[in-house]
């Protein structure tokens, strides 16, 4: 299988750590480190990568394969966007990891599309894929 690049990986962990920052300072500028806080404690949701075998598969894409990254789950985490705060920032950290993980999903499939032949959302990958060519 093919290896992930060094731009794939920097955009990844940008869309984790930058992103999340600077919506944070745009969106909620008093109360920014506050936010930030909340938006990378997000993050935990990774913790369902334990369940996994092996845990950590560098071609693997997350989305709707473990299950904190179910398209079940994703609706829940948009049900949290019209719950008071913190409950919303909670559901809009969940749903900004679950499109960086659905971005690298999709670099992982324009790269490798073998990669993802037995992922539970190829369909979708393969959809976007088609539609950000």
């Amino acid at each position: 299988m093919g290896k992930r690049s060094i731009t794939q990986t920097l955009i990844h962990y940008f869309f984790h750590f930058g992103m999340p920052l600077m919506g944070a300072y745009v969106f909620f500028r008093n109360d920014y480190k506050k936010v930030y806080l909340i938006l990378l404690a997000t993050m935990l949701v990774d913790l369902d990568h334990l369940l996994a075998t092996p845990i950590f598969s560098p071609n693997r894409c997350s989305i709707n394969f473990h299950p904190l990254h179910s398209y079940y789950a994703m609706a829940v985490y948009v049900a949290m966007l019209v719950l008071p705060k913190p409950y919303r920032v909670i559901g809009l950290g969940l749903l900004l990891h679950m499109l960086t993980d659905l971005n690298d999903c999709v670099m992982t499939y324009a790269q490798f599309p073998q990669a993802l032949d037995n992922a539970p959302a190829r369909e979708l990958v393969i959809w976007l894929a088609n539609r950000f060519k």
